[in-house]
């Protein structure tokens, strides 16, 4: 949801007058609630047919069709809920990165350009428009009361924070815990904080308890604290952020917080932290050649490599030396 941010300002900025309206999930639209100029459509997934009848019923009753349809998902579903809105003009994917039927929910493309990150093509949905997306800018929408809540979790005392958000949705992109615990009882020997986020899954507390049970040092658990509102705020008081591919990952660099990515299931050049990828971890060509025989370079853009124990290829020396190399360019 986060790389969609940008392409939204991006309209607004151009078209001040435009309308937006945004068909989002719940969970979504809790974490980008008052972002301005955009109003907001929950649809969820589990509805079915009679949840995308019920949306359409809900777009005409706001004004009927629409003038354009940006459709930047390609799955199955999504393509069959986009059939449910009605609009003169649908923007979907090019050709190579369609699938699942989406070439006939669409009657305009963004343009083809391979081994882009993702949110440089969704930013490009708006060229069939006449526009370009110039500047990327996120100011995620968060209330004075989350990063009041935020600032009440540690004090501000100078000593640098290390978040670890352990958990994808994902589960074959998780790292293991004990990896996770050499790296943190690292940076505490090297005088960090370190912090502990993540939801209310019971992945992610069991994965939370492993990791303080296999510590050494202290640390502060925040797992399942936080709400949706709550969570860009908690990151952005931190100095690095350790977590696979996922979606805190993208919060976190959205608010301007370093990010530590662990990638061997997934590309870090297509989908890491879009601002800087220095402190990331990038086993994914180690993966490509252990899980599918061929190097990273020869894979179509975008191939998942979410075999399970692909993540054991990052060790706890790659994580380590990825730390080190941000204290480098960040001393004390």
């Amino acid at each position: 949801m986060t790389h969609v941010v940008p392409l939204v300002r991006t309209l607004r900025a151009a078209w001040p007058e435009v309308a937006l309206t945004w068909v989002i999930g719940k969970g979504e639209h809790r974490l980008l609630e008052g972002l301005e100029g955009v109003a907001f459509v929950e649809y969820d997934k589990k509805s079915g047919l009679a949840g995308m009848r019920a949306l359409r019923r809900q777009l005409r009753a706001r004004g009927g069709r629409a003038d354009v349809l940006l459709q930047m998902q390609v799955a199955a579903r999504a393509n069959l809920l986009s059939a449910f809105i009605p609009a003169r003009v649908r923007v979907g994917y090019d050709r190579a990165r369609a699938k699942d039927g989406h070439g006939l929910f669409v009657n305009r493309r963004i343009p083809d350009r391979p081994g882009i990150h993702v949110l440089d093509a969704i930013g490009s949905f708006c060229e069939p428009l006449g526009l370009r997306q110039q500047q990327v800018r996120w100011d995620l929408p968060v209330p004075v009361e989350a990063r009041e809540w935020a600032a009440a979790q540690w004090p501000a005392d100078g000593v640098p924070v290390l978040m670890i958000s352990p958990c994808s949705s994902h589960v074959r992109r998780n790292w293991l815990a004990d990896r996770y615990a050499a790296v943190a009882d690292h940076a505490a020997s090297r005088g960090w904080r370190v912090v502990l986020c993540g939801g209310r899954s019971q992945l992610e507390r069991d994965t939370a308890d492993a990791i303080i049970a296999a510590m050494a040092a202290p640390v502060l658990d925040l797992v399942g604290k936080d709400t949706l509102k709550q969570l860009p705020a908690l990151l952005e008081r931190a100095d690095l952020v350790m977590t696979p591919d996922s979606g805190p990952m993208h919060i976190a660099n959205a608010m301007g917080s370093k990010v530590l990515g662990l990638h061997a299931a997934s590309n870090p050049a297509r989908s890491g932290p879009y601002s800087d990828r220095r402190y990331c971890v990038d086993r994914y060509d180690a993966a490509a050649r252990r899980y599918l025989g061929k190097p990273a370079a020869e894979l179509k853009w975008g191939t998942k490599i979410e075999h399970d124990g692909v993540m054991e290829l990052v060790t706890v020396d790659d994580a380590i030396a990825a730390f080190e190399r941000y204290r480098a360019d960040h001393p004390a």
